[in-house]
């Protein structure tokens, strides 16, 4: 069977993350192509200020403080945005956090905070959400990463992660399009470096300021991929050129694609003392802002 999705001005979607970055982008641009959205997000000041911001515009929107790693949470999320609205049509899994330091530093602790956000929030989600799109039809989506096929040094357990979720989605996928024909979509984004609030929100082991390497493309081409695979599906979708380059390489050169990612290092450290080095890994870091600096004119 299928999927049987809705034009975007047609649609109830919900997305995690929604306090900054690419989950506020894709949140705002919905809104504003008529969807009706449900923000989640750990910091429910930002998205009540966001969610009231959609409101005066003319939409509709509802916010839920909720942390992603908390499934329970989770579905009582679900049930208020049913409550809301009296469907959910597409699902987008997009809250993440990430570390900076190499493997051997980073305390244990830290690791499963990050793989309890990124990895166990996209099954969470997709296992909360699965119910409510299998009954009228809709899109699941999954925000992975370039790293979900290729490498990076300094970030390596937020890599994993992101080869984590990969894994997840294909399975998912699978079985719920092939095996069972539901009326559901199954899509991994997969974006290159982007101009988000990401490496203020890290956690930090570095001596240095952490960066993404440029090139970086703005967030809201993300939000433009996620929102074409809310309406047209699809199944994994790289955004960026940089994104197709480094998955390609890596699957067919790996010993130059090591070489090429061991470069990076110093491309993601700016020559300054780090400003907060705890980040947001264990605390809300969502104060409304999509991008990590101003974008270029």
């Amino acid at each position: 069977m299928n999927a049987r999705l809705k034009p975007i001005e047609e649609q109830a979607i919900v997305v995690t993350g929604a306090s900054s970055g690419i989950g506020l982008a894709t949140a705002l641009m919905a809104a504003e192509r008529g969807a009706s959205v449900v923000l989640i997000a750990r910091s429910g000041e930002t998205l009540d200020a966001t969610a009231a911001e959609i409101e005066a515009a003319g939409g509709e929107a509802l916010a839920i403080a909720a942390d992603v790693a908390d499934r329970e949470s989770l579905a009582r999320a679900g049930h208020d945005a049913m409550a809301r609205f009296g469907r959910i049509d597409t699902w987008v899994n997009n809250a993440g956090v990430a570390i900076y330091g190499l493997l051997e530093e980073v305390s244990e602790a830290d690791n499963r905070r990050l793989f309890d956000t990124n990895f166990w929030g996209v099954v969470n989600g997709s296992l909360v959400a699965m119910p409510y799109l299998r009954r009228d039809g809709g899109a699941l989506i999954n925000v992975g990463s370039e790293v979900s096929e290729a490498v990076v040094p300094l970030q390596g357990m937020y890599g994993a992660s992101k080869h984590a979720v990969k894994g997840f989605t294909d399975g998912l996928r699978v079985e719920v399009e092939r095996v069972e024909g539901a009326p559901v979509s199954v899509t991994l984004i997969q974006p290159t470096a982007v101009n988000t609030p990401y490496p203020q929100h890290a956690k930090n082991y570095m001596q240095r300021e952490p960066k993404l390497p440029d090139p970086q493309i703005d967030p809201v081409q993300v939000a433009e991929a996620i929102l074409k695979a809310a309406s047209e599906g699809g199944r994994d979708v790289k955004v960026g050129a940089m994104a197709e380059m480094n998955t390609k390489m890596s699957a067919l050169m790996p010993r130059l694609a090591d070489r090429m990612a061991a470069k990076y290092i110093d491309r993601q450290q700016k020559e300054e003392p780090p400003v907060d080095p705890d980040g947001a890994l264990y605390r809300g870091g969502g104060e409304g802002r999509i991008h990590g600096h101003a974008p270029e004119a």
